[in-house]
């Protein structure tokens, strides 16, 4: 049986009762409502209740809207609703202060019904879209963590990698918006380890040569199970998994590719792959100090990774050591 789909819940905070009545005729047929009648009531409200928007006062006695607002967007549970200020004050720094405190929004008394109803379609929107990709973020999280139950890496690994891959992007030249998503493409890197098979994954020895081009599949495997999509964020993943093997002189696989043919985001995440993987305890292997690691890879620019990485990896060290001492493994 389907649930039925809830109308959005808005919180409508005002101390003149005329002004709650006049918010209620106008979007009671759309919408959920709760009201408060001033900023206590709102804020232990908001906790309680956690609406999708709030349509906000400024002039109240006790608490001010702003008042309100910014405690709103100072704790963690409330910090992500919208407030959208409603309000007789029409003064442009009054204007300015809303926005400075945290709202969306700033709609003039005595308002207009077709701009409330506009504006707040607009705002709930926006919260949806958002929703949309905080859940689509939180499945190609757990991807991540599904691939780790197939191998000897830990999670912290993936954390760490993922962040590496964040400061050399942003070094690159990467927006901070393209940095973000290769941060939460690159746990996919290894997705494809779920299609091998646990007698390869677990073998504690040496892996056979049939058994190591098996393993080898992988990262056509983790494309394959990622597919085709037109999220951002998942065609990074799969360009990652797909790359991230591959070797700046063309020896690498699975394809082969070769200097700035292989994608970037392979590039950098290979860098980072690597490092943490050189620098960590693995059950088959004890960690390598950083300046090993560090001179393994500069003897390796050029022939597997992209020189320009390495440099950037050397001047970004200091935040890659804080990284690395952030989330270090459980002894």
């Amino acid at each position: 049986m389907l649930r039925t789909i809830e109308k959005p819940t808005l919180l409508l905070v005002d101390d003149e009762p005329v002004n709650l009545r006049v918010l209620k005729q106008l979007l009671a047929a759309d919408y959920q409502l709760i009201f408060a009648k001033n900023g206590e009531e709102a804020i232990r409200l908001t906790s309680q209740r956690q609406p999708q928007l709030i349509l906000l006062d400024i002039m109240m006695p006790g608490l001010t809207g702003f008042e309100v607002c910014r405690i709103l967007k100072g704790q963690d549970d409330t910090r992500h609703i919208p407030v959208i200020f409603v309000t007789a004050l029409n003064d442009e720094h009054d204007e300015a202060e809303g926005f400075e405190v945290g709202a969306v929004d700033y709609i003039t008394k005595p308002i207009s019904p077709p701009v409330v109803k506009a504006r707040v379609k607009t705002h709930l929107s926006l919260v949806q879209s958002d929703e949309l990709m905080r859940t689509r973020l939180q499945v190609v999280q757990r991807l991540g963590r599904a691939a780790e139950y197939k191998d000897n890496e830990t999670g912290m690994h993936v954390l760490r990698m993922s962040h590496y891959s964040k400061e050399l992007a942003l070094a690159y030249g990467f927006s901070d918006e393209q940095a973000e998503i290769l941060l939460h493409a690159a746990p996919m890197h290894d997705i494809g380890k779920i299609g091998i098979s646990d007698s390869i994954m677990l073998k504690p020895g040496k892996l056979t040569d049939e058994e190591f081009a098996i393993m080898k599949t992988h990262p056509e495997i983790g494309a394959e199970i990622l597919g085709e999509c037109d999220s951002a964020l998942l065609v990074v993943a799969k360009s990652v998994s797909l790359t991230h093997h591959e070797k700046w002189d063309g020896s690498g696989y699975p394809n082969g590719l070769a200097g700035e043919d292989i994608p970037i985001e392979g590039r950098i995440c290979a860098v980072a792959d690597v490092f943490d993987a050189l620098t960590s305890r693995r059950p088959y292997k004890e960690p390598w100090s950083v300046d090993k690691t560090l001179a393994f890879m500069e003897s390796q620019k050029g022939k597997h990774f992209d020189p320009t990485l390495i440099d950037l990896l050397m001047a970004k060290l200091p935040q890659i050591l804080e990284i690395k001492e952030k989330w270090k493994d459980e002894d």
